[in-house]
Parts: C-alpha cells; structure tokens; sequence
C-alpha cells in the first residue's frame, strides 16, 4: 500500500513555548534530500535541536526536532518539503539511494528594480519583504545617490514560480510600498534575458579579497572570533559496522550546522544510512552518521578519509568568512560563504547581514552579491560598502563580530 500524499511530512506544533516542534518525512530516498530539507528549515529560521535519520536506500524516515518563530507558517513549511520528496509512486522502481535529478530547465531569474528616498535600516527592510514573499536574492546592486536616494537592483528567482504573472509582481511591489511608504517612489519587475543572466554567471574574486578574507585555509589565529580546531572532532571509523563508515562529530551549535553537514556529504555524493543528532543545553551538539558511498561501500581509502574529515572540519570551524577592510577612507564589509554543487547558496544570509547592519545603527552606501570562484569552489561574496565615517565611531571588531555572532545564531 501507498502513503497518502499528506502524510509524507506530519508537522505537529509544539503545545508549549519551550517545547520543540515535531516534523516527520516518510518518503522514498534519494542523494541529497537531508540537505534540500535541512536548506528549507533554515529558510524558514527553524533551529534543528535534535533529529534522527533511517533509510534502507529505498525509503527514508526523518524526524527533526525544531524550535523557531512562533509566527513560523507551519501549512507553507509542510507544502515546501513535501516538494523537495520524491513521488511516492516510484518507490517501487527506486534503486538503492538514487541520485538527485537534474533539472532540466534553470528556474527563470527577474530583476526588480525600485528607487526610494534612504533611510536607516532600508535595506534590510526590502529583504525581509522578499524573504517573506518567498523570494531567493541571486544577485543585488544597491547604490545611494548624493540627494539621499536608494537606486536598487535585485536579480531574483521565485521559490513560488509565479513572479512572471502580473498578479505576483503587483503584490510584491505592493508588499513594499507597504513597509516602505511614503519613501518609495518606483518599482519595477522584469525577467531578465539570457544574456543578462550570462553575465551574472561566478567570476573570478581579486586576489586580494581571496587572499585577505576568503582563504581556504583553517587559521590557527581566529583570537576567538571563530571556532577553533579544539571545539570540533571529527573522527571516521570503519571498525563498528561492516558495511558503513561511522562518522562522530562533537562541536559548538551554529545557525544551520545540520545543513552544513548535509551539503557537504551531499557534495561528496555520500549518502546517510542512519544518522543521530542532538544539542546539549551546553550548546554543543553530538552528531553520529552511518555513511557509505554511492557504491555501496564504506569509506576505507586513507585519503577520502582525510578530505572528507578535513572539509567537515573546515565547514564546521568557519562556514561562512567575515571581514572588513578598509578601501582608503572608505569602509567595507565582506561576507563569503560556499554554494552547494547543485549552485543553491545558503539561505537568508543577507537577510542577516544587513539586520545586524540595522541593530549596530549603520547605514549602506553601497551592496553587492556576486558568485566567484576561489580555490576551484564557487562562492557566493556580499560586499558591503558601509556609511561615510562609521569606522570613527563603531570599533571594526564591533562590527565584524556583531554581523558574524548573527549569522552563526550566537547573538
């Protein structure tokens, strides 16, 4: 017998406001689908405190734990993973952990264009809307004009596919006439053309920001402003199952850590047999993984041990880069984090930028979010180009760390 269609994920709420929501998958399995649903509860500003995992390769079982926004949109969150779940009906023809399939048309990209008059906190106001509405930032081009005007550029894809209706784009232009008032004077939504959309494909980063900011490389001198190695273990052994990989991590919680794990192994085409996850009150978090790889073996070669430990390690320590530096009197804020393989980059981060932006009082002169390629990875950059004296008044470690503590859900 089958599954019903709205049994494939059961959210049941949490009746007290220090209890965790439930939400159960039952589903067929496939590469990559912990990582499409771990990606969607962080979307959703859902924190995973604790999780438990079981496939056979064919059909999986997924609890997660979450707490979150008492205004969370529970019915849209069920909606949004039942989609990212493979049809129950093929669960019969199903081979032993199938791969993710690829797309076979890239989802259409629009490019909103509004003019405002500035305001502190402006910024992080539009993303909030477009976040709220569903709408994934690709790219953005924000710049202020010397009579105190805002001229912004969004290249955005509609998690919702309907942006190329008229009915869409009047509600999102209504959206933020809503919150922004008196102080918008246009806006504007169109799809972009394939030439267009060419020309925001990943580049390469100056070598300068790659080497001063967005290095790959674990540095043993963070001064405590990341992780560092002492707080994350990652250890692989092969000796308790004769058939699986176990992988034991004990680290520091962070905003998204689930997710980050998950991409990685996603990356890797790894795939997940069982898996236990939970988080001490302490704020550290023990992950166990029995792991295999696509062919259905564990993982005994010395050096994809290693990489795979080592990219663990690293994701876990810094996920995402933060700096800033100084571009002679100017000040600016960079922000670097990887993209998955499949070209998804990490969601709401510059949600989170630029409401720590907004908490610390700074205004934005200029934004800019850009793909680059460093160290053969793609990468997603937001440069910041922030106020005019900001850095006479707030202490750059201020800064750095308040927007770092925010996106890492420390603050």
């Amino acid at each position: 017998m089958g599954i019903l269609h709205d049994d494939v994920v059961l959210v049941r709420t949490s009746e007290k406001d220090d209890e965790p929501t439930v939400i159960t998958v039952n589903c067929p399995d496939k590469t990559g689908l912990g990582c499409d649903l771990c990606r969607i509860l962080l979307f959703f500003g859902l924190s995973i405190v604790r999780g438990d995992v079981t496939t056979d390769g064919k059909w999986c079982y997924i609890v997660f734990w979450v707490t979150g926004k008492s205004s969370t949109k529970w019915g849209l969150l069920k909606q949004r993973l039942i989609e990212v779940c493979p049809s129950c009906s093929s669960a019969s023809t199903l081979s032993y952990f199938r791969p993710e399939p690829q797309s076979s048309k890239p989802p259409d990209m629009f490019l909103l264009k509004f003019c405002c008059h500035d305001r502190r906190g402006l910024l992080h106001d539009v993303t909030w809307v477009l976040c709220e509405l569903e709408i994934l930032i690709e790219k953005v081009k924000v710049s202020t004009t010397p009579d105190g005007k805002v001229m912004d550029l969004f290249f955005i894809i509609d998690s919702r596919d309907l942006m190329h209706t008229t009915k869409r784009q009047q509600d999102t232009c209504d959206h933020l006439k809503h919150v922004l008032g008196d102080a918008m004077i246009s806006c504007e939504i169109e799809m972009v053309d394939a030439e267009v959309m060419l020309c925001s494909q990943a580049s390469s980063l100056p070598s300068e920001i790659a080497e001063e900011s967005c290095s790959l490389e674990l540095n043993e001198n963070s001064q405590g402003r990341s992780l560092v190695h002492k707080d994350v273990s990652v250890t692989l052994d092969n000796s308790l199952s004769p058939s699986h990989t176990l992988v034991q991590i004990v680290c520091q919680d962070h905003k998204g850590l689930i997710y980050d794990i998950m991409r990685t192994l996603k990356d890797y085409n790894i795939q997940i047999s069982y898996g236990r996850f939970n988080k001490k009150q302490t704020r550290s978090c023990e992950i166990d993984l029995f792991i295999m790889q696509a062919d259905g073996k564990k993982i005994t070669d010395p050096s994809k041990q290693n990489a795979l430990s080592t990219r663990l390690r690293m994701e876990l320590i810094r996920p995402l880069r933060v700096a800033i530096l100084s571009r002679g009197p100017d000040t600016e804020l960079l922000v670097a984090n990887p993209t998955e393989l499949s070209g998804k980059g990490r969601p709401l981060v510059f949600h989170d930028i630029t409401l720590a932006l907004k908490l610390l009082d700074i205004g934005v002169f200029l934004a800019e979010i850009r793909r680059h390629l460093i160290g053969g990875r793609e990468w997603e950059v937001y440069r910041v180009m922030l106020d005019e004296g900001v850095e006479s008044s707030i202490p750059r470690n201020k800064i750095e760390d308040g927007v770092r503590k925010l996106l890492m859900g420390w603050a």
